[in-house]
């Protein structure tokens, strides 16, 4: 007896990380590419989800989210933050579930898909690698271990076309090692350093940023004290990592069929 492939739909179908999903889904047997969205007015409306990667789809990019999510299970979302929350408001009214990768959202955003997921399910996470999420639970354990007696500084690079600093994976190392040290990131974070500083505060969590050519992803969180520092770091070498997880999740919440909203600590099983 077969079973019935699981259909997903991309927003911003012709962007970086679109590119990326249209491959991953073509890979797999047990999800099919169901609809492809892009902005109105996109140079790509009306060509195949796979013209830039030499895959025929069969599915053309499309700039009406009615229309594409009303035959679709899950919308897999890299877009951005205004175009994420009214992709959102459309799939909380047709009852189709999210995998969202945006970042940058507001606190009053965040609100919002907390909202939804009360209706739909949701896998919101700020990075989809699973290299990514095991560092996370490296950074946790590490924080609980040398506690207050090492400075911790984070340091992130990407390429230069993300809008957004520093980039939402740097931001949630931050909040895990803040939570795991019993300290409020809002509070204690310094995001870079220019003049005179003064000696450092020995509670605060430091980022950099860098934007350059075409980094995927790398980033670092330093833990220093005198006489020894230890670094945790992950590179990403292209985006198939992240499509590949953002696909894993959403078979995940196919299976977990419920509502909630949840990321990708939840889907790896590592909470």
């Amino acid at each position: 007896m077969s079973v019935a492939q699981l259909k997903i739909a991309i927003a911003g179908a012709n962007g970086r990380m679109g590119r990326a999903l249209v491959q991953a889904i073509s890979q797999r047997q047990d999800c099919i590419l169901s609809g492809a969205l892009s902005h109105e007015g996109s140079d790509a409306i009306g060509l195949d989800a796979g013209f830039t990667s030499g895959i025929e789809t069969g599915v053309s990019i499309c700039h009406d989210p009615e229309k594409v999510l009303d035959n679709t299970d899950i919308l897999i979302d890299f877009t951005r933050p205004d175009s994420t929350l009214a992709y959102l408001d459309i799939c909380t009214r047709l009852g189709v579930n999210c995998v969202i990768g945006t970042t940058g959202l507001n606190e009053e955003q965040i609100n919002q898909m907390h909202t939804a997921a009360e209706k739909i399910g949701i896998v919101f996470a700020p990075n989809f690698s699973v290299g990514v999420n095991l560092t996370f639970a490296l950074l946790d354990t590490a924080a609980r271990i040398l506690r207050d007696d090492y400075d911790i500084e984070i340091i992130e690079a990407h390429h230069r076309h993300k809008v957004d600093a520093p980039s939402g994976t740097a931001l949630h190392m931050g909040e895990v090692i803040a939570h795991a040290l019993g300290r409020d990131l809002k509070s204690c974070a310094v995001y870079g350093r220019k003049g005179h500083t003064g000696e450092r505060d020995a509670q605060t969590i430091g980022f950099s940023t860098i934007r350059a050519g075409d980094i995927v992803g790398e980033h670092t969180a330093m833990f220093a004290t005198e006489g020894e520092q230890l670094e945790i770091t992950h590179k990403a070498s292209n985006r198939a990592t992240f499509a590949q997880g953002a696909v894993r999740s959403a078979l995940w919440l196919n299976r977990h069929r419920g509502t909630g909203l949840f990321d990708m600590q939840d889907v790896l099983g590592l909470k």
